[in-house]
């Protein structure tokens, strides 16, 4: 089975790190670190340098991650998806049949995510699986 950590560098993103291989060590489970990262609109030469960035950028944030979590002694991976962070991991959970999706919350009051769509608020309603909100601070 697998643990589904929605990962950016932000800070709700590090603790939920922190809880996400917490939960992979005690239940000897696989660790995927999910980036999702979907171009705003277009189509053309301008959304495909803009696609290969943020990927880029998804390599770049998730390989500390990702050595923290080997270090860890966790048999971890990286998917760089092509879509918003939420449904990035909605796709990922399903296609792996994670056990959970662990994701960081910024702080935000639950009014506030819910009128801006935050990620968590988003899968709290998307995902068929449970989802772990780690706050700031955990």
């Amino acid at each position: 089975m697998t643990v589904l950590l929605g990962y950016d560098e932000s800070p709700g993103s590090e603790a939920a790190l922190a809880a996400a291989i917490e939960v992979a060590t005690k239940f000897g489970e696989d660790l995927v670190l999910v980036y999702g990262a979907a171009p705003p609109g277009g189509m053309g030469d301008e959304a495909r340098v803009h696609r290969e960035a943020l990927m880029e950028m998804g390599r770049t944030a998730t390989a500390r991650a990702l050595s923290l979590a080997q270090d860890a002694g966790i048999e971890t991976t990286v998917r760089l998806v092509d879509a918003k962070p939420a449904d990035a991991l909605v796709q990922v959970g399903d296609e792996l049949d994670a056990t959970v999706i662990v994701v960081g919350t910024a702080g935000d009051s639950p009014f506030r995510g819910a009128l801006l769509g935050s990620t968590p608020h988003k899968l709290l309603h998307l995902a068929n699986r449970p989802v772990l909100c780690v706050p700031v601070g955990r």
